[in-house]
């Protein structure tokens, strides 16, 4: 089991990191090669990993997901919803008094890292800044299935706008939203919450749509 994880937790990694290519086919006998393990907990991986939704079985191997234009925008739109509803949920956490200043603290630090990142052109980095910004939010509404699902629909979203990945037309902007929204949560106020979030998620749709095609125009 624990090299089962193992390979899970490193195969996840290089296909996030872009590594393995959304689209790109991948056997049993190359991620054992790549990882140095047997072939079995690649095999128990690849299962746990197509459970995920992160691949798709693909003969007697996978291949990593890649969401269509329409795909992609209604992953965004469940996106919108549970990133409304989480960040509703630790607002109203805040305003009983429930979570830790330190966590807020930690919160504005990501946010900060996220503008810093974006600034500076390190696009991987800020990409992971910003995900672990929306994902603490997640963990702060205590409700573990909306973070869960949450996950997953990272995991489909990020790799299927890995190819368009560049600096966003909006920087400002963003940052700007990622404020607005830590402001409603450290104030407590649950429905301004949810409305950020949901607005910067459909903003963020949008942005993705728009380099996508100048992707394929190229």
């Amino acid at each position: 089991m624990q090299q089962t994880d193992a390979a899970r937790t490193r195969l996840r990694e290089l296909i996030l990191d872009g590594v393995y290519a959304p689209g790109q086919r991948l056997t049993e006998l190359e991620a054992a090669a790549a990882l140095a393990m047997s072939r079995t907990p690649v095999r128990e991986a690849f299962r746990a990993l197509v459970a995920d939704g992160l691949v798709r079985s693909s003969g007697r191997g996978v291949s990593v997901v890649e969401l269509g234009p329409e795909a992609l925008r209604h992953a965004y739109q469940v996106r919108g919803v549970l990133e409304g509803l989480t960040a509703e949920l630790a607002a109203e956490r805040q305003r009983r008094g429930e979570i830790a200043p330190a966590e807020l603290t930690a919160l504005e630090r990501l946010a900060a890292g996220a503008e810093e990142a974006t600034a500076a052109g390190r696009l991987v980095e800020a990409v992971r800044h910003n995900r672990c910004f929306h994902a603490r939010i997640a963990a702060l509404s205590a409700n573990p299935v909306a973070a869960a699902s949450l996950e997953r629909l990272w995991d489909q979203i990020q790799v299927s706008t890995r190819r368009s990945l560049a600096a966003p037309e909006r920087p400002d902007q963003v940052a700007a939203q990622h404020r607005r929204l830590l402001e409603a949560i450290v104030a407590g106020r649950g429905r301004e919450a949810h409305a950020a979030a949901r607005e910067h998620v459909m903003d963020t749709c949008a942005a993705s749509e728009r380099n996508g095609t100048q992707e394929e125009e190229r």
